[in-house]
């Protein structure tokens, strides 16, 4: 049951990174929601109204005609409240690797912290 829930908000996540809905993405990511990344030796922590502000400012890859790709690679449940889950997906030409955080709250799964890592760039 708890990782059908999971699966379910992971499709709106990738729904999310697709079309850049905002409503959507006010629902799948928490409010406190951190993003963290490390790319050529510099670490880049972004809170999530910084990177709701870069979504709301660019195309989407559904805009943009991309081609959508993205799956599930993992989901570990550590309590009824706590999970992670590793997913891959493409974003235009980049093949993102993510681990996602999750947490339940108010009875709804939500992305409390975000690693991130682009895998490859597809030419």
């Amino acid at each position: 049951m708890v990782t059908e829930e999971i699966q379910l908000m992971l499709n709106d996540y990738f729904d999310v990174i697709y079309t850049q809905e905002l409503t959507k993405f006010d629902q799948v990511f928490h409010p406190g929601s951190v993003l963290y990344t490390s790319q050529d030796n510099n670490v880049v922590v972004r809170p999530i109204a910084e990177y709701r502000e870069i979504v709301k400012g660019r195309k989407s890859p559904q805009e943009l005609g991309s081609p959508r790709k993205d799956e599930v690679l993992m989901i570990d449940v550590l309590s009824d409240e706590i999970a992670f889950a590793k997913v891959r997906l493409r974003l235009n030409e980049n093949v993102m690797v993510d681990y996602l955080n999750l947490l339940k709250v108010d009875g709804k799964w939500t992305i409390a912290a975000k690693f991130y890592h682009r895998a490859e760039t597809i030419k």
